[in-house]
């Protein structure tokens, strides 16, 4: 399970890269995680020029929803562009990217597991 947490300044959260040791135009912001089961909240940011081929197309074992703070990036399967004020709702197995984003985007997103019945 992720952390309890009451209210906390996000500014001084850093900012790290996604993958130790990968691009350093992709990074996050971790807000709350769960290490056993890699669901959290994050904020995910491109900065300009940013290209997440080389990681190809993902799929997680989760639900992740994401809405676009500022910015735009594309998927560059679908060669479609979202903007800020866009959102995502991904069920678990969901093909979506890999992304470029030109301008740089920030997101905010929640990744969570359902119980089965």
């Amino acid at each position: 399970m992720k952390p309890e947490y009451e209210f906390f300044p996000v500014a001084d959260v850093e900012f790290t890269t996604v993958i130790p040791g990968g691009d350093p135009l992709i990074t996050h912001k971790v807000l709350a995680a769960d290490p056993e089961s890699g669901v959290g909240t994050r904020l995910l940011r491109y900065a300009p020029g940013a290209d997440s081929s080389p990681m190809g197309v993902q799929r997680h074992d989760f639900w992740e929803e994401v809405y676009i703070l500022e910015g735009s990036f594309t998927d560059l399967t679908l060669n479609e562009t979202f903007t800020a004020g866009m959102y995502a709702c991904r069920p678990p197995g969901m093909a979506h990217g890999p992304w470029r984003s030109d301008e740089g985007v920030l997101t905010f997103e929640v990744r969570y597991r359902l119980d089965e019945p």
